[in-house]
């Protein structure tokens, strides 16, 4: 093998390369500009790793604590100011004469607002006075009418009855005078016609001259007076026939009184209903005049309640009754609205404690939760919404919550009802 052969051999060939690359390293260095060392890669210290895991693991903290701040409230700006507005109206129609309020005035429960000229009212009043005493006076009249209808009707019963006794003895009376009195008229008769007779015997015997013109006579006087006694027995008897008539109607009369007298109990019932009726009468005069003075009464128009006044009425309308004159915004009692989402009602409870930041003044007043509403918004509305349709959406509804203030948060009333709010209730 020749040495340029062993030359060709990989021996060869690195021991001859150390030297072919020294001298083109340095050909290269002159041709090139010289550049810096590169600095070997050291590991990071143990403090700096310590570091970063204590960074990590208090950034998972923060976020847990940050979740738990974000999960442990609700908010939603859908919420307002509301209050109950007192509609003041009036109960009685007339002129108004006066109105002793000017719009935004902040009254007291029991301020006169408005005043109706009361004189139509104060004579009504009058009027309802006398009727009340009139009345009055009846019933104490037929409250001593009663006991005097029941003794009269008593003694009535007793008198008719007395009556009708002693028009049935007068009548047995008459009737035992009528039967002596025809007895005495067929006696007078028995003497007349034997004075008849003896007259014409006389007269035969007188003619004949059997005996005195002087027996004549007394036998034509006694005539006479037999013929006279019958004519005093008819009348008797007619007299005594007329009596028993008279007896007779006075026992009918009798009885007919007695048969008035027998309704006495119901003459007395009648009489005191009167009087129950009276007293009834009485009590509605006094009835009717308490409703006018009560119309007197509401010729002065009252606040209700405590609040700011917003007046539609002026001196010199005629109003009627139940007219709106009024309306009264008590600020002292407003309170929250707040129209959460459905998704957001899950840990929502009364009670619970709130933050309400206020638009108009940027206060944050606190509150707590009164009560959920019953149903959502739409259902209250005038047209509620009917699901039941083919183009149904599935739409997140909201719920009226009522939120309260707690006690002295509102003293200077600055909370309108209708202002825009905020509130953040606190669910832990």
């Amino acid at each position: 093998m020749s040495e340029q052969d062993r030359s060709d051999l990989p021996e060869n060939a690195n021991e001859s390369a150390p030297a072919e690359t020294a001298g083109r390293t340095d050909a290269a260095m002159r041709d090139t500009p010289r550049q810096r060392p590169i600095p070997r890669r050291r590991r990071p210290p143990k403090l700096l790793r310590t570091a970063l895991v204590g960074g990590l693991v208090l950034a998972a903290v923060a976020g847990f604590f940050l979740w738990r701040y974000l999960s442990g409230y609700q908010s939603t700006d859908d919420a307002q100011v509301d209050a109950h507005l007192y509609p003041v109206s009036a109960r009685v129609s007339g002129y108004v004469i006066k109105v002793n309020v000017d719009d935004n005035e902040y009254i007291k429960a029991g301020t006169v607002l408005v005043e109706i000229d009361p004189k139509d009212y104060q004579v009504a009043r009058d009027k309802a006075r006398a009727d009340l005493a009139n009345a009055e006076a009846t019933a104490r009249s037929l409250k001593i009418a009663v006991p005097i209808t029941s003794v009269s009707t008593s003694s009535q019963l007793r008198s008719s009855t007395s009556d009708v006794d002693n028009a049935t003895a007068g009548i047995v009376s008459a009737e035992s005078q009528l039967a002596v009195a025809h007895e005495q008229v067929l006696q007078a008769e028995a003497n007349d016609i034997k004075a008849q007779d003896d007259l014409k015997r006389y007269k035969r015997l007188v003619d004949r001259q059997n005996v005195s013109e002087q027996t004549y006579d007394q036998a034509l006087a006694t005539s006479k007076a037999s013929t006279a006694s019958v004519a005093a027995a008819h009348a008797t008897e007619a007299a005594a026939r007329q009596a028993v008539a008279q007896a007779k109607s006075r026992l009918t009369q009798a009885e007919a009184n007695l048969r008035t007298a027998g309704t006495g109990p119901q003459q007395v019932a009648s009489t005191r209903a009167r009087a129950l009726s009276a007293v009834a009468d009485v009590e509605q005069k006094r009835a009717l005049l308490e409703q006018v003075e009560l119309n007197l009464q509401y010729t002065k128009i009252i606040a209700p309640v405590n609040g700011e006044v917003n007046k539609s009425v002026v001196v010199g309308m005629n109003v009627q009754a139940g007219q709106q004159l009024l309306t009264i915004v008590p600020l002292d009692e407003v309170w929250f609205t707040a129209n959460f989402k459905e998704t957001q009602l899950k840990w929502l409870r009364p009670g619970q404690r709130a933050d309400v930041s206020v638009d108009s003044n940027g206060r944050t007043y606190h509150a707590h939760v009164d009560s959920i509403g019953g149903a959502t918004g739409p259902l209250f509305s005038l047209l509620p919404p009917e699901n039941a349709t083919g183009n149904y959406v599935k739409i997140v509804q909201r719920i009226p919550i009522k939120i309260v203030l707690e006690p002295g948060e509102n003293g200077d009333r600055q909370l309108r009802p209708g202002m825009s709010v905020i509130p953040t209730v606190y669910l832990r």
